[in-house]
């Protein structure tokens, strides 16, 4: 015979364990993403009696790591000085304030990059802007 009484177990979830790994979950998804701010250009924008008017996007350049221009995706055929300054004098030509965005990789040669904004100076833009990344967004 057996007196013992059985005692009924109670059933229950632990969900401190679930709770760890939702709150490990976030901190992984706030530590992994990125967010990227994109730096607005101050422009002033031209008045109009008939609407309005959209200012010109900023030009970009783009300085390869071996010297080499490009602007867009089109590179130009030579990093000479006066190869650059015609394109650069035919693309802002007829726009009030032409705005420069220069892209330059970490690596290419600091003559170019010189070249590139003397170039920009000497044609009269006074909106230039180097581009650049916070420190641990590259990948």
């Amino acid at each position: 015979m057996n007196f013992r009484q059985r005692r009924e177990r109670r059933v229950e979830v632990n969900i401190t364990p679930l709770i760890d790994v939702v709150f490990l979950l976030l901190i992984f998804f706030m530590v992994t993403t990125t967010f990227k701010e994109q730096s607005a250009l101050e422009i002033e924008l031209p008045e109009a009696a008939s609407g309005e008017v959209q200012p010109a996007a900023p030009l970009e350049l783009v300085v390869s790591a071996d010297g080499r221009y490009f602007i867009g995706e089109k590179a130009l055929v030579n990093p000479r000085r006066e190869t650059l300054h015609r394109t650069l004098a035919e693309r802002t030509a007829g726009i009030e304030k032409p705005a420069l965005v220069v892209r330059a990789d970490g690596r290419a040669p600091h003559e170019a990059v010189v070249r590139a904004l003397d170039v920009a100076a000497e044609l009269g833009i006074e909106r230039v802007r180097i581009a650049t990344v916070r420190t641990g967004e590259q990948g």
